[in-house]
């Protein structure tokens, strides 16, 4: 029954000769973690649950609020309150029965982030501050496990793939983190919604690709200008 209700559900993606049954039953076993589920860990959320991968995992310890709606569209205005990780679980199980999610509704820190993220194959970082992103670069490398990284400003927006296979990590590309009062973010600068959409739709590709083992980026970063369509990759 299993074989049937994978065909039915993914053999438009199956039928790809990239993916095939092959690619598809590595999405099954694979494990991944999602940092954050706001702007970016939404439509990642959506598009790598609906894919088929089988195993998710999600930490965020915020609660909804009424000024997320506009881009975080895994929720409702009835759900504003509810914590966003178990809010997430709850949509994403209805969008694909076929899978398990776990949610992880507390803050990452240096005292857990080992513990939480040791199980997972790949990570997937759409946190929105520089030091949950260095915690999760410097844990990932601990740990030897692949991460796809991602962030937006105003209307740009990259995404870059870190110590997958031997290739570099955030350090290596950018070795400190910046002073927290010299970087703006969305709550001071403001955002369109369709923008993380765009951003975490991307870093959710890449995330299918790395699992099914298809070519993916390698110390490269992806810079994404929507207000001109200008799209450069930049090798560090």
């Amino acid at each position: 029954m299993s074989i049937i209700q994978d065909f039915l559900r993914y053999n438009r993606q199956m039928i790809l000769p990239e993916i095939g049954d092959e690619g598809q039953e590595k999405l099954k076993k694979a494990k991944v973690l999602v940092i954050g589920a706001g702007g970016l860990g939404c439509p990642i959320l959506q598009y790598i649950a609906t894919a088929g991968v089988g195993s998710i995992g999600i930490v965020d310890f915020d609660k909804i609020e009424i000024h997320n709606l506009h881009r975080q569209i895994l929720y409702t205005e009835d759900q504003i309150g509810l914590p966003k990780a178990t809010t997430a679980k709850a949509t994403i199980e209805k969008l694909n029965p076929l899978i398990e999610v776990q949610a992880f509704e507390e803050k990452l820190t240096v005292k857990n982030a080992s513990r939480i993220i040791t199980d997972f194959d790949i990570v997937v970082d759409g946190s929105d501050n520089f030091s949950t992103r260095y915690l999760v670069n410097d844990t990932c490398v601990t740990l030897g496990k692949t991460l796809v990284y991602g962030s937006i400003l105003g209307f740009e927006g990259q995404i870059a793939v870190f110590n997958h296979q031997g290739s570099k990590n955030l350090r290596d590309l950018f070795p400190e983190p910046p002073n927290p009062k010299d970087v703006p973010n969305c709550s001071f600068n403001g955002v369109l919604g369709t923008l993380p959409g765009m951003i975490g739709s991307m870093m959710a590709h890449e995330t299918l690709k790395l699992i099914i083992g298809l070519p993916s980026l390698k110390n490269e970063l992806v810079l994404y200008k929507t207000l001109d369509w200008n799209f450069v990759k930049l090798n560090f």
